[in-house]
């Protein structure tokens, strides 16, 4: 099990990509190669029995396989169409259940999409019955984890300065706020945590702030202090700029709560002590 955890983190998730809508895919090219298929035409075999099974399954292909193709140039002026698709988690899953059973890649692939399909539904279901401090509860929960793996990313790419690395990214999508201006702003005292004090709204949008770091540093293999701290600053600001284009609220603008995580936290204990009585 241990081994399939680790093949998992540094294998899958990694090659995940998250658009512009927060959606997460695959491409297909990339999975190839994590399943250790060599040969794209060997490959495209295998994706048409997933597609193939999409379609029994009463599910619309396109949604879960979108063609991604494009046109390369080749020397001397001549040009080559490269075929790919961007993967849903449940083509993935299709995928692996079509794939040579005899790789060890493939085995590990259909265990893995399979319990996350599941975990991702299960998640969908139970998050939008949450009242919003439970979403603040589940969403702080996630931003703890993605800034754990977001250091160590931002430690390997030659961060040392992590005040200054994270408020890099707070700029960006902040319109030039600092953590400390932010706190400022919402009224907060000495070393209170902004996280804690965010609606399930604005914590949303920095954990796609962290994690879509995360995904630059490691992607484009960034090795410097300055370029982590720009590339952080370049994620907040795509992410604000998708925010205003949508006709979303700029984070700045979204309510603070009136009682912080810690607060209900609190709350929650003294009243349970008192049930116990």
């Amino acid at each position: 099990m241990n081994q399939i955890k680790e093949y998992n983190k540094t294998i899958f998730e990694n090659i995940k990509h998250i658009n512009e809508y927060g959606n997460e895919y695959w491409l297909a090219r990339e999975l190839m190669q994590a399943l250790e298929y060599s040969k794209w035409n060997n490959f495209v075999g295998v994706i048409d029995k997933a597609k193939n099974a999409c379609k029994l399954s009463n599910n619309n292909i396109d949604d879960h396989f979108a063609d991604v193709g494009k046109t390369i140039k080749m020397p001397k002026g001549a040009t080559k169409t490269i075929d790919d698709y961007e993967l849903s988690r449940y083509a993935c899953y299709l995928i692996a259940q079509n794939g040579d059973s005899r790789k060890e890649s493939i085995a590990l692939a259909q265990t893995y999409f399979a319990i996350q399909t599941r975990k991702q539904e299960i998640s969908e279901l139970e998050y939008s019955k949450l009242s919003e401090d439970e979403k603040r509860f589940y969403q702080r929960k996630l931003t703890k984890k993605g800034n754990y793996s977001l250091n160590q990313a931002a430690k390997n790419a030659g961060v040392k300065n992590f005040d200054r690395f994270h408020n890099f990214g707070y700029r960006g999508l902040y319109n030039g706020e600092t953590a400390d201006d932010i706190a400022k702003r919402k009224g907060l005292r000495y070393r209170e945590d902004i996280l804690d004090n965010m609606g399930s709204e604005e914590l949303a949008a920095n954990l796609f702030r962290i994690t879509q770091t995360e995904s630059k540093l490691k992607r484009e293999n960034i090795k410097t202090e300055s370029d982590a701290n720009k590339a952080h600053y370049t994620i907040g600001k795509n992410i604000r700029e998708v925010i205003e284009k949508n006709g979303g609220t700029m984070p700045e603008n979204l309510p603070t709560p009136k009682k912080s995580l810690k607060e209900l936290e609190k709350e929650k204990r003294k009243q349970e002590k008192i049930e116990m009585k």
